[in-house]
């Protein structure tokens, strides 16, 4: 794997050994990027499933402020600490080792800015995790979102998941391969397109 654009443009990524983390490929991040180009600069990015880091630090690269990973798996962790080890980066960037619902769970409940940009990849096959991700970030009085925030969640494209979750509704699609991205922005409730 390779960063694709910014300062660390062309270094390359270590990925976890096995079969048990997919890596987002560089086709697609470089097809998630060149849509989040006008909004990464000065961004806080929520790479959330992190698995190496390949799309949060492809954002820190581009110029997000801040980004916070999230990474249960411990080889996974190690091989994302190391790359950004290996990059020198030391600062701009949050690590969360744990399970990604009950994390966002404890976040909801604490008062924060938000996040602008959130990408999550969960197993292909942990159907759940999709819908109880993107309700927490959709529900109610959640403080997990900034204003006019993105969420983008990459899956298999068999798998369609639903138009909307709370106040997140689906405005893009991107197709590649077998991966899918569907981006999703905040409604309102006073916009009439909105689901109750």
């Amino acid at each position: 794997m390779r960063i694709i654009a910014g300062e660390f443009r062309s270094r390359t990524l270590a990925a976890p050994p096995g079969l048990a983390t997919r890596p987002t490929s560089d086709r697609l991040r470089e097809t998630l990027f060149n849509v989040l180009a006008p909004r990464i600069q000065g961004a806080a990015f929520a790479d959330l499933y992190a698995g190496s880091g390949a799309v949060g630090i492809e954002a820190l690269s581009r110029g997000a402020v801040i980004v916070q990973f999230v990474e249960r798996a411990e080889a996974a962790l190690k091989v994302l600490r190391a790359n950004l080890a290996k990059l020198g980066l030391d600062s701009g960037f949050k690590i969360q080792a744990g399970a990604v619902v009950p994390l966002l769970r404890r976040m909801k409940a604490a008062p924060a800015s938000g996040f602008g940009l959130v990408f999550l990849d969960p197993p292909y096959d942990a159907a759940e995790e999709y819908a109880a991700v993107l309700g927490l970030l959709g529900g109610p009085g959640s403080a997990l979102l900034a204003p006019n925030a993105l969420v983008i969640a990459e899956h298999r494209r068999k798998d369609r998941l639903e138009e909307c979750y709370g106040s997140l509704k689906r405005t893009r699609l991107l197709e590649q391969g077998d991966a899918t991205l569907s981006f999703y922005a905040a409604i309102s409730s006073a916009d009439p397109d909105a689901k109750k």
